[in-house]
């Protein structure tokens, strides 16, 4: 029995009307009744697309002309832009990218959460180039080039996209792609690297390379030139992030970034979690520390606390402050965090957030505010146990407006608390993507 194939995508350019963004970014047009999803088209904008995907409830597409553009349309800066995943809304003003992810986050609210957000936090804002401290960069040997790429997969592809710089990321790395792959195809591993996971703190900057062989002599000393030369630091990864090493036993794979403000000063390995954009997570730091107003009575919740971007700021003016992770790596690294700036009043446990923990120690304790920064995923599960701890206030940072919506509407309808204030904070400029807060009252 023959396998059916697939039938070929039309290639007759459509002219449509788009309606609306999706909480990724694309414009939503419908064809014969089907949504279809549109990189790189703005509501209120006509534009002839074609097809990218047809599937039987919906399809996806691309603009290839557009026929009335939309007042914040503007070109794109990098010449990669289209081609690399990297970036999705270059083709955005920079000035209007965040009041379109605020548009976005207020109808996710009434739409999924069935919640009015009923009053607005100036959206944070910072640099909308150069800001980019962290990343996994794919690699990979191209034998009909003889070039080795360096950067992020194709839009809506495996493939690697070419490029020769990226101007989102810090210039550390991002103006250094090409050098970069240069260095490694003299090596004779270079077609056993995959990947560079990028780390920067406020001084250093390592890339740590994964490699499936080990290196030779040679490859080691002409690694050792590259990071001289750059003022870099560049480590080998044979594994999992554990073994991650400095390639010279006299460098650190350590880094620091701080938080001024607070005197505060973070440590970090390669690939740990931080906050990509520094300057906004100081000023988002500086709001949730506003929001919770905190006094030496305070007993504060932390979940989903990471190394402890929130918990030690929280634990200065607190008088006590629990962070709860679900990573061990992380939660060992918050407390050696707590040591290293000399808190006694934080402290970490590590609790999968998604399964039970009414059996844990620390979640039979009061908590009278909770801040919680979640993954994607949200917080659903998380929540049904705040109706033990009873806070009165509860600050939510987020990265997906989809899941803090759902989660506002089930405190707001189902828990008794009232959205107090909600905003955006333009953590990942030039992509969909919608870093926002809100902050709820028990009523």
């Amino acid at each position: 029995m023959s396998r059916s194939r697939k039938k070929p995508l039309p290639t007759t350019p459509i002219t449509v009307s788009i309606q609306s963004l999706t909480h990724d970014g694309r414009g939503v047009a419908h064809v014969d009744g089907k949504a279809t999803f549109i990189d790189e088209a703005l509501p209120g904008e006509d534009v002839e697309f074609v097809y990218t995907e047809i599937r039987k409830d919906y399809a996806e597409g691309k603009v290839v002309n557009v026929l009335k553009p939309s007042p914040i349309r503007t070109e794109a800066p990098c010449p990669h832009y289209g081609v690399c995943g990297g970036c999705s809304f270059q083709h955005v003003a920079a000035s209007a990218q965040i009041a379109v992810k605020q548009d976005l986050l207020i109808e996710q609210f009434k739409r999924i959460g069935k919640v009015e957000i009923p009053k607005l936090w100036e959206p944070l804002t910072g640099p909308h180039w150069g800001y980019r401290s962290k990343a996994r960069m794919g690699v990979k040997y191209v034998a009909k080039k003889n070039r080795v790429l360096v950067g992020f997969r194709e839009r809506r592809h495996q493939y690697l996209a070419e490029i020769d710089s990226c101007q989102v990321m810090h210039p550390k790395v991002g103006l250094k792609l090409i050098a970069l792959g240069e260095m490694i195809a003299e090596l004779t591993i270079r077609e056993k690297i995959p990947q560079i996971e990028v780390a920067i703190g406020d001084t250093d900057c390592v890339l740590a390379v994964r490699v499936l062989e080990p290196p030779t002599e040679a490859d080691k000393e002409k690694m050792a030139a590259f990071a001289r030369q750059h003022e870099i630091t560049l480590c080998l990864q044979s594994k999992g992030p554990d073994t991650i090493e400095p390639l010279n036993s006299e460098d650190s794979s350590m880094l620091t970034y701080s938080l001024p403000d607070q005197d505060i000063t973070f440590k970090f390995r390669p690939a740990m979690f931080t906050q990509v954009n520094y300057e906004i997570n100081r000023k988002m730091i500086n709001r949730v520390l506003d929001t919770l107003n905190l006094n030496r009575n305070d007993t504060v919740l932390d979940l989903f606390c990471g190394l402890g971007n929130f918990t030690l700021p929280i634990a200065k003016y607190a008088g006590k402050v629990v962070g709860i992770e679900g990573d061990q790596p992380l939660v060992d690294h918050a407390r050696e965090n707590a040591r290293f700036n000399n808190m006694s009043n934080a402290e970490f446990y590590t609790a999968d957030l998604s399964k039970d923990i009414s059996d844990q120690p620390w979640a039979q304790q009061k908590f009278n505010k909770i801040m919680l920064d979640p993954s994607r995923a949200g917080a659903s599960e998380v929540l049904p146990y705040f109706k033990k701890w009873q806070p009165e206030l509860i600050v939510y940072v987020s990265c997906n407006p989809s899941t803090l919506a759902r989660d506002a509407g089930i405190l707001v309808n189902e828990m008794g608390y009232t959205l107090v204030k909600a905003g955006v904070m333009d953590m990942f400029p030039q992509t969909a993507h919608v870093e926002s807060m809100a902050v709820f009252r028990k009523n």
